[in-house]
């Protein structure tokens, strides 16, 4: 009797909607080494806005040469201790219903209060899964979707 409860209950699950895991977890995937915004490899992550102006800076980009993004948008950074970021990368999630803001802290290198930084991903659920709708520095000083790679 217990068998066939069991194997009842697995036959249910694949009716069961796809819910997305959460918000940090898209975000934490471009805190990997090697895992940068702006390669068009992981395009499938994105929603507009933020699609869009990845395929402007595509666009622009030359055979072996950046385009209109010259540094790496997870990080506001150029260079970095990775070591440092994944010791000190912390994680804030708000989710509203098929949205999020997920808040990424960090320093670039051990010691340095100068290389602290937040940058602020907004997040979309699209096809049962968390997909980036922007990225933007917490200072302000700039979004992905207001670089304007499309204005040249």
């Amino acid at each position: 009797m217990k068998r066939a409860f069991l194997l009842a209950s697995l036959a249910l699950l694949p009716a069961l909607p796809a819910h997305a895991g959460p918000a940090s977890d898209a975000v934490r995937f471009f805190y990997a080494p090697d895992h940068f915004v702006t390669d068009p490899v992981h395009r499938r992550r994105f929603v507009d806005p933020a699609a869009t102006a990845l395929r402007q800076n595509d666009a622009q980009s030359k055979e072996g040469e950046l385009g209109c993004i010259d540094f790496a948008l997870q990080y506001d950074a150029q260079d970095l201790d990775d070591a440092e970021v994944a010791k000190t990368l912390k994680l804030k999630e708000k989710v509203s219903g098929g949205t999020a803001k997920v808040t990424a802290t960090f320093r670039l290198f051990p010691g340095e209060d100068g290389s602290r930084r937040s940058i602020i991903w907004s997040l979309k659920q699209a096809g049962g899964a968390w997909k980036i709708a922007d990225i933007a520095s917490a200072s302000g000083a700039w979004s992905l979707s207001k670089l304007g790679c499309g204005a040249q």
